[in-house]
């Protein structure tokens, strides 16, 4: 059996919770900064800083219970890692871009690299929680604190970032502590003699895949396109999701418990069941709930 290699007692991690949207403490910025075409995700365009219509005065989606039905299934893929509460209660210090408006293009323009930064330390976090990649806990520690400065800087400082050249370097860290985690978890994998786990390359283009009940232990995922792939009770324990593409992957009864680097907005993006397993700061979508009543 693969064994649970998360959250080890001697993890010098700290939780994630920081790292989910607080929608509350938040002054809509998904809603009014980012742009959106119409499309199958979105019923209408919007452009960059322009707010969405259903926006309400206090900052609450108007139609929050019925935006699949209403064409806005992006709305209910989208996570912010946090990036929304922090550029609004730290970064500007909880003055919104209503009552202030001169700050408000500011505000827009920091929330997007806001959110590459949170989502960097989302990684970053949930590797030092990770017992295989203890002999690099040192470096993620490093880099976790140098990335979590970044948020605290001013606005100005923000916008100039050069956030591609700081992922790169992260990435480096992300890698090695993916093929820790899949190494070991392949060492602990019980298989028939000459049977071999699938390994895919970087960006697999696995579209429409029909992967039903495969053995994904340990699989390198890293990028896939697995987009209305069928993974009906697979098991993904162990196997590495960072930036896979889930959009409509059939994922009722599969078994991520133990995968990593998987985040939110790819759950929100996939179908699944009550029945699919998840790591555990991840939550079933409510619209995975209310398909399968």
């Amino acid at each position: 059996m693969l064994e649970s290699h998360h959250h080890s007692d001697s993890s010098p991690v700290r939780s994630r919770r920081h790292l989910q949207a607080d929608c509350e403490n938040c002054f809509g910025l998904c809603c009014v900064s980012l742009p959106f075409a119409a499309s199958v995700d979105f019923a209408v365009d919007k452009n960059a800083g322009q707010p969405c219509q259903h926006l309400q005065p206090d900052f609450r989606c108007g139609v929050h219970n019925k935006l699949r039905p209403l064409g806005f299934r992006g709305c209910t893929v989208y996570d912010c890692f946090g990036a929304g509460q922090q550029v609004s209660q730290i970064t500007f210090e909880g003055r919104d871009w209503r009552a202030y408006p001169e700050s408000a293009k500011m505000m827009y323009e920091v929330f997007p690299v806001m959110w590459q930064i949170h989502e960097l330390l989302w990684y970053l976090n949930e590797a030092l929680t990770l017992e295989p990649a203890r002999e690099i806990w040192g470096d993620l520690e490093s880099a976790l604190a140098e990335t979590e400065h970044l948020t605290q800087l001013t606005p100005d400082s923000i916008i100039q970032l050069d956030v591609a050249a700081h992922r790169a370097k992260v990435n480096i860290l992300l890698l090695r502590t993916s093929e820790l985690v899949r190494e070991d978890a392949r060492r602990k994998i019980q298989t028939p003699q000459g049977r071999k786990t699938k390994s895919f390359d970087r960006g697999a283009d696995l579209i429409a895949a029909k992967l039903k009940g495969a053995d994904l232990r340990g699989a390198n995922l890293r990028g896939a396109y697995l987009i209305a792939a069928d993974l009906r009770g697979a098991d993904l324990r162990g196997a590495d999701l960072i930036g896979a593409d889930l959009r409509d992957t059939d994922l009722r009864g599969a078994n991520l418990m133990d995968s990593i680097f998987l985040t939110q907005a790819q759950v929100n993006a996939a179908k699944g069941d009550a029945a699919t397993k998840l790591p555990s700061l991840l939550v079933h979508p409510e619209h995975w709930l209310a398909s399968s009543k």
